[in-house]
């Protein structure tokens, strides 16, 4: 067993790209995981 956590983003395809929102996501995931960079 693990513990999980799902995150969606609903965003505007007229005002944010679909990529970007992905890369936002992908960033607080990557944050989430290893918050000890943040404080780098």
């Amino acid at each position: 067993m693990r513990n999980v956590m799902s995150m969606t983003l609903s965003v505007d395809h007229r005002v944010i790209d679909g990529a970007l929102g992905a890369q936002l996501l992908d960033a607080i995931v990557k944050n989430l995981e290893n918050p000890v960079a943040m404080l780098a």
